[in-house]
């Protein structure tokens, strides 16, 4: 069976996107990349440096300085992968509530965006790629051979995110996740860089009700033609 060489998928946080877009690469053997855990990076690599977020030309200066690699998992405690940044392995501190608070503000700045696109880019045209984000579909890769672009209820979502941290381990708060959430998409949807939005010729998918196989299965079609949007 022949797959698209390219394919994006964005959403908003907690849409399923890192186990959908996982789950197809391991299917189809295909590279899977997050490019959200480039902008998770920088946002603890600043804060690990006591550098402020709100310092834009700081921020901009180490996301330009940073490397940040991404490799198959060498630990087995439930990652899907690892993340270093500057060798240092910070897959699970890029996922603390810290960073969700400042991430989004990070991913906002121009010359952060301009950085880690480059990179992204010259990843995913090698092709046989998946990759996951918020403007893989409009800035990264409008190229791409299948765009996806998946969603869900703020609520859902939250209760995705939430359910993730318990298993996790970790203390969480659901109205607290909420809250982020909301304000999350608020400011994604409205940054005057990259906005999050589905591509014009995105395929948009409603997870709310929609079993991860079921997922899945409906974006094999839609990849082997043989669903219609």
């Amino acid at each position: 069976m022949t797959y698209p060489r390219i394919v994006a998928i964005d959403g908003p946080a907690a849409s399923g996107k890192t186990t959908i877009g996982n789950q197809l690469a391991e299917r189809w053997g295909y590279l899977f990349f997050d490019t959200g855990v480039m902008y998770r990076a920088v946002t603890w690599f600043a804060l690990h440096k006591e550098i402020s977020t709100k310092d834009e030309p700081a921020v901009s200066r180490l996301a330009d300085q940073v490397r940040i690699d991404v490799a198959p998992p060498s630990v087995n405690d439930g990652r899907e992968y690892d993340v270093l940044a500057d060798d240092i392995d910070v897959t699970w501190q890029i996922r603390n509530p810290v960073v969700d608070k400042k991430v989004s503000k990070v991913s906002a700045y121009p010359a952060v965006r301009e950085a880690l696109t480059r990179q992204q880019r010259r990843i995913g045209l090698r092709g046989e790629v998946i990759m996951v984000g918020r403007d893989i579909g409009t800035v990264v890769l409008p190229e791409a051979d299948l765009k996806i672009y998946l969603d869900a209820s703020v609520d859902e979502r939250a209760k995705r995110r939430y359910k993730q941290r318990i298993e996790r381990g970790e203390t969480a708060d659901f109205p607290k996740i909420l809250k982020m959430l909301i304000k999350r998409d608020k400011k994604d949807s409205t940054r005057e860089i990259a906005p999050l939005r589905a591509a014009p010729d995105a395929i948009v998918i409603n997870t709310d009700n929609l079993t991860v196989a079921e997922v899945i299965s409906k974006i094999e079609k839609y990849a082997q033609g043989s669903e219609k949007d």
